[in-house]
């Protein structure tokens, strides 16, 4: 392929995405859905074989482009016309945090674990689990959270005190994630086994493999979320 030839292919690849993405709107970047990452991803890998590729011609990479964009941009208004549409492509929030309490099911089904989830609540400046009231995980990925009521937002202290918490201090500190009790953040507490038990069973607790995660909160106390996913 000649330079002349590679500049052209590369002005037409260019100037056409350029088109097509403006006409199929900025939802496929506000708004990055499974179904909006692989139409990008498809679209991109399209636009650079048409730029390229010498074994794919001008004219089929123009056709494919075009077609696919159509198709894109057709389930962006059956997406609006139908729920049913927008359900099967896009599917649902779902609710991981209800009244307080973390829904195992609900974590299973969308491949969060726990620390995954503390860092999306880390990212809407939440460092407790204890201070969620709901929070509902989008279908672009992004975590909505209520707070409990009476809860402040945090502040740039909240955030060092965090920070230093996962290393040292007892904020928010993790003493069982996942069913299992996290050692050396027993240790930084200077907890014991045995203090730890008391606590669940101040609780209503007795048994350690009852308990999916448990946390000590800025103010001392414990917050503790069971494997039963039922809230009352």
């Amino acid at each position: 392929m000649s330079i002349s030839v590679l500049l052209t292919r590369l002005a037409i690849a260019f100037f056409t995405l350029f088109i097509l993405t403006r006409l199929m709107g900025r939802k496929e970047i506000s708004q990055m859905t499974f179904f909006n990452f692989v139409s990008a991803i498809s679209i991109g890998t399209l636009g650079a074989s048409l730029a390229i590729d010498p074994t794919l011609s001008v004219r089929n990479g123009l056709i494919a482009l075009a077609v696919w964009s159509a198709f894109t941009i057709l389930m962006g208004l059956l997406d609006i016309k139908s729920r049913n549409v927008r359900k099967t492509v896009e599917g649902e929030p779902i609710i991981i945090i209800r009244n307080g309490k973390i829904l195992e099911n609900e974590m299973r089904k969308t491949r969060l674990d726990t620390d995954e989830l503390n860092l999306l609540l880390r990212k809407k400046n939440v460092f407790s689990v204890g201070d969620v009231d709901y929070a509902i995980f989008e279908t672009d990925g992004t975590l909505s959270v209520l707070k409990k009521q009476g809860k402040r937002p945090a502040t740039k202290e909240d955030v060092h005190a965090s920070y230093h918490a996962m290393h040292s201090s007892p904020t928010s500190s993790i003493v069982i994630q996942d069913g299992k009790v996290n050692h050396n953040n027993l240790e930084s507490l200077q907890w014991s086994l045995e203090k730890l038990e008391e606590k669940l069973s101040a609780n209503g607790l007795n048994a350690l493999e009852d308990v999916f995660y448990a946390e000590v909160i800025e103010d001392g106390s414990l917050y503790v979320d069971t494997y039963n996913d039922e809230v009352h």
